[in-house]
Parts: C-alpha cells; sequence; structure tokens
C-alpha cells in the first residue's frame, strides 16, 4: 500500500499540536499545590475573621473557628434555632466589621422551616444571635435554601431558593426563589423595588425567579453583586443581581430538563434577566467569588465558579460578554466543593471541600 507522505506530515503535526496543548493544561495544573488544612462535619460556609483566622459552618449545627498558622479548631457556641433536614442547617456566614451574620434554615415548628438570616457581636466563644430576616412562608420542605450572603456598603444580599415549589419564585408576594436586600441593621432599604413603582413586592425583594441559587459576591472591580444558581437537569448559571427584574424560573429552564425529563420551557425569552453564563448540562454550581489577590494575579478580576457534581474550579473572563472564556484549573482533586475564600493579604485559596478545610497555593 502506498503512504502520502504529505498526508502523514500533517498528521504527525496536528498530533504534536494536540500533545502540546495538553502538556500545558497539565502543566499548569501541575502547578498548583494542594494542602488539607483540616478535617470537619460537612462543612458549608466560611468568612475570613483576620488574616490568620478562618470562622466556619457546619451543616450540621456546629460554628468552628480554624487558626491557619497552628491549625487548632475551636468550637464557638451559638443559640441559632436551626434545624438540620435534607439540603437545610447552618449555611452561609459573613464577618464585617465586628458583626458576624449567618444563613440557616430556622425551625419554624411543624417541620417547616425557613431561609433566615442572623446578626451577632463577633465573639471566639460564644454568639448571642439576633433574626434580622426570615423568608415566608416557612415551608415543610428540606430542599433549596439557597444561600448566600453578601455586603455592599451598608446594604446585606441574600439569596433564598425557592423550596422545592418551582412557581413560587414567580410569586413577588413571598421570599423564596428571590434576592433579598436589607440594611445591615435589618430594616429596609428605601429605595427596593417595592418602593420603586413594584408595590405588589415584599419590601426585602430585590429580584425574583430563581431556583437554588447557592453562589453570591461583591465585585471588587466594578462594584456588582453577581450569582450562581442551580438549574435542575441542566440549566446552571452565572449572572448578576438586577434590581427589579425577574431570571424566569420556572416559566424558563435555561437550557435544562426536568427530572422526570419533561421540557421547563425556554432557555431565555424578552423580559427576563439573561444570564452571564450556562452550564447545560449542569456542573452543580456552588459558591463564586471576583478574584483579587497576590497569588493568582492574572486571574483578577475573573469569576471562579466551583461545583459540586463534577468537583471542579473554572475560570470566567467575562469582561467582554461576547466573547466569554471558561477554564477548568482542575476536577476530582479535593472532592465536591461547597464554599471558596480568598486570603485577604497573600491571595491564596482557602476551599470548603468534601468534609475538609483546603489550601491552594502556586508551588514555585
Amino acid at each position: 500500500m502506498v503512504v502520502d507522505q504529505s498526508f502523514l506530515k500533517v498528521r504527525k503535526f496536528f498530533i504534536s499540536i494536540f500533545f502540546f496543548l495538553i502538556s500545558i493544561h497539565v502543566s499548569f495544573a501541575e502547578n498548583l499545590n494542594f494542602e488539607k488544612i483540616a478535617d470537619l462535619n460537612d462543612p458549608w460556609g466560611s468568612t475570613f475573621i483576620n488574616n490568620n483566622e478562618l470562622l466556619i459552618t457546619e451543616k450540621s449545627g456546629k460554628i468552628k473557628l480554624i487558626d491557619l498558622n497552628s491549625k487548632k479548631i475551636s468550637e464557638v457556641n451559638h443559640d441559632l434555632n436551626y434545624l438540620e433536614h435534607n439540603q437545610g442547617g447552618l449555611l452561609d456566614i459573613l464577618f464585617k466589621d465586628t458583626f458576624v451574620y449567618i444563613s440557616y434554615s430556622e425551625n419554624r415548628g411543624d417541620g417547616k422551616t425557613s431561609t433566615s438570616i442572623a446578626k451577632a457581636k463577633f465573639n471566639d466563644k460564644n454568639l448571642n444571635f439576633k433574626n434580622i430576616f426570615q423568608a415566608n412562608p416557612p415551608i415543610n420542605s428540606g430542599y433549596h435554601f439557597g444561600s448566600r450572603l453578601a455586603i455592599k456598603d451598608n446594604f446585606l444580599f441574600a439569596s433564598a431558593g425557592e423550596r422545592g415549589e418551582g412557581m413560587i419564585a414567580q410569586d413577588p408576594k413571598k421570599h423564596p426563589g428571590s434576592i433579598i436586600r436589607i440594611n445591615i441593621d435589618g430594616s429596609i432599604p428605601k429605595d427596593n423595588p417595592k418602593f420603586e413603582g413594584k408595590s405588589d413586592w415584599l419590601p426585602e425583594i430585590y429580584q425574583i425567579g430563581i431556583r437554588n441559587p447557592q453562589g453570591l459576591t461583591l465585585s471588587p472591580f466594578d462594584g456588582k453583586i453577581y450569582l450562581s444558581n442551580h438549574g435542575a437537569r441542566g440549566g446552571d448559571w452565572f449572572g448578576e443581581a438586577k434590581k427589579g427584574e425577574n431570571y424566569g424560573w420556572k416559566i424558563l429552564g435555561w437550557g435544562g430538563t426536568n427530572y422526570s425529563g419533561i421540557p421547563i420551557g425556554p432557555k431565555w425569552k424578552p423580559g427576563f434577566t439573561k444570564a452571564i453564563y450556562y452550564w447545560v448540562p449542569s456542573i452543580a454550581t456552588s459558591a463564586i467569588t471576583i478574584y483579587r489577590g497576590k497569588e493568582f494575579s492574572e486571574w483578577n478580576g475573573h469569576a471562579l465558579i466551583t461545583s459540586l457534581k463534577d468537583q471542579s474550579l473554572r475560570k470566567l473572563i467575562f469582561s467582554d460578554l461576547s466573547n466569554i472564556k471558561e477554564d477548568i484549573i482542575f476536577k476530582n482533586k479535593i472532592g465536591r466543593i461547597r464554599d471558596i475564600q480568598v486570603h485577604p493579604v497573600n491571595g491564596k485559596i482557602y476551599f470548603l471541600a468534601g468534609n475538609s478545610l483546603w489550601l491552594m497555593e502556586k508551588t514555585y
């Protein structure tokens, strides 16, 4: 058989390019060092108290303080009336200006719970919380609580899942399935949508039509609030919180289908907020952050998206919305990733993944 030598040369060229590209990806992955800092029990949320300490929630009900230098773990007592049930328990936690804010599934009696937010003066031995928000109505469901917290100026933003109730997310007279915006003391901002043309909306609601948003963050670059959301079978997304708007659940399916396989609705249509980026099939998006730091300075301004399903960290370059670029930084290294925090000084990255706290840094 006569072999076309030009064909072999072209084939060899493309094979070499293929392996070169693979080597770049592997080389990048190998330049990351992962260190397990602490073993935990179903950790959910984390926040820096100072440059050396992380305050962490365990969904099962405990709050832990971890010294990153000594790796000592201390338990902080609290008085929250929580109910751990399926996806519910202690959820996100946020430290700001000597106060601790926490979201949790509050026990409202008779098996009913709500995504609630409480506030306490920080104390490393005991936290005496006071509720500043309750999502109403309370619902007998262990699903889709959300819930992340972010502070911008004197406003506290929170995501409240729709508790598996679907079209409740289209009812602005009910909190589930919305982005909440209150003042940090729990009072209502005077420029929330209710007071600017949305008279039928509850006063705490900032945006509606959201399914199960487990990522929420303030960008230190453009001052915007960004969030991530679980779709059903497909339709995870990353987008911006926009005042008085509607992301469309459960009119829109965002590219996903019901678990039964029945279609939900279109990916998007005019009149609804359009997400910045979609994942179909789902990756089970969880916590997000807009990176700012020294350790990975080339990532400054990029969105970091963590995943439960494929245990990955993804980076989105979204400065040009017509040309968004996604990079998978790693997969299947540390388990299902629940939360992400960037060290405020050195820019190294900490993850809650599996039942552990992990550190990611560069190798040199």
